[in-house]
């Protein structure tokens, strides 16, 4: 792992000291909320020229990384939010100046199209209901995915399909619908969100792709699915290695007291190659994960564009990233004892944190 961190220890010390109560509470911290704002985290990835920070993606995927190595749900909506932030690179700049220009800007959103935009005059008339906008409760804008109706039909592509546009609006035009029940990332308070029949001007849709990307730096170039890949692949992967340095400490409290034994845990070799394979294997992937992060990266920041090749290979890491993360934490999590399965611990809360995250629709197993 690591030997330097891209958080600053004080920035990690806050977050830690009020994990427990914002699980509790279902919902940030004050103190969570206010770091997020003070370090510019949602605008980190949303272009300079708007009045975002346009930070390098390899350094973005780092902290997140960091920060979700410390508390899961805090890694999760600094990474949806920044995630959606990321979009004004591909709105007129006039809309995105105006949305970062909000005080303590946030845009939260959904990629699912279970809504319709009917063409109106210059606009979209919106009818939808969306699920799991990670940090609805301060979010400022809402972005969502919609199929497009002209007089009640559907609009279709050049291939027949139904025609689906991605959109950001207020939260003025938005109810928030409180049904985040889940076991872990409950501090995300993730909640699903309605549009009842409001109108937006058409410059509030948008297309996520780099031919129509109206930023202009290399952040913009890279393809949205690696994007996603590698934003959620080490926010989960930051998660397993806090749940295998907690898991490490119960082993190293434990006795094996089987067979007339009273050896300590860590001293049974089968529990040392696990603890140890684990590690190993995480370091693994991981190492090599950056190496073709940095490089793909180097790339379009000298003007080329992300290869195919390059984008399936990126994708193909991130996945196995969270394959080795999965196998971590399943694999010792049966060797920490009751306290791993205790709901007010530590360790539980990651590991919950964990088992919800690595849920996401673009991290299911593959073969």
């Amino acid at each position: 792992m690591p030997t330097t961190s891209p958080l600053a220890a004080r920035d990690a010390a806050r977050i830690a000291r009020h994990a427990a109560a914002a699980d509790t509470d279902g919902w940030l911290h004050p103190v969570h909320q206010a770091l997020i704002h003070r370090r510019g985290w949602l605008r980190m990835l949303a272009p300079r020229a708007v009045g975002g920070e346009e930070r390098p993606l390899p350094d973005v995927v780092r902290l997140e990384e960091a920060i979700a190595r410390i508390d899961g749900s805090v890694g999760w909506t600094v990474t949806l939010c920044a995630g959606a932030g990321w979009f004004t690179g591909f709105l007129p700049p006039h809309l995105a100046r105006a949305i970062l220009s909000t005080p303590r800007a946030c845009l939260a959103g959904s990629g699912a199209p279970t809504g319709h935009a009917d063409r109106e005059g210059a606009g979209w008339r919106i009818e939808g209901e969306w699920d799991y906008a990670s940090g609805a409760p301060m979010a400022t804008h809402f972005t969502f995915n919609a199929y497009l109706r002209e007089n009640g039909s559907p609009l279709l592509d050049a291939a027949g399909q139904p025609r689906m546009l991605a959109f950001v609006v207020s939260r003025d035009i938005v109810e928030i619908v409180p049904r985040w029940r889940s076991i872990g990332l409950r501090a995300t308070a993730s909640h699903a969100y309605r549009i009842r029949g409001a109108w937006v001007h058409a410059d509030h849709g948008f297309i996520i792709d780099p031919a129509a990307a109206r930023g202009q730096g290399p952040l913009y170039r890279f393809p949205f699915l690696p994007f996603a890949f590698v934003t959620l692949a080490a926010n989960v992967a930051g998660m397993a290695s806090h749940f295998v340095d907690l898991a490490a400490d119960c082993i190293a409290r434990r006795r094996n007291r089987f067979g007339g034994q009273n050896e300590p845990l860590i001293e049974v070799p089968a529990v040392r190659a696990a603890l140890d394979g684990a590690r190993g294997r995480l370091d693994d992937v991981r190492s090599r994960f950056y190496a073709l992060l940095d490089a793909c990266w180097a790339d379009v920041a000298a003007g080329a564009d992300v290869a195919d090749g390059q984008a399936a290979q990126m994708q193909a890491l991130a996945q196995e990233w969270v394959a080795a993360s999965r196998h971590a934490v399943d694999t010792l999590y049966p060797y920490c004892g009751l306290v791993a399965a205790r709901a007010d611990s530590g360790i539980n809360r990651v590991w919950r944190d964990f088992h919800t995250a690595s849920q996401h629709a673009l991290l299911m197993p593959q073969g």
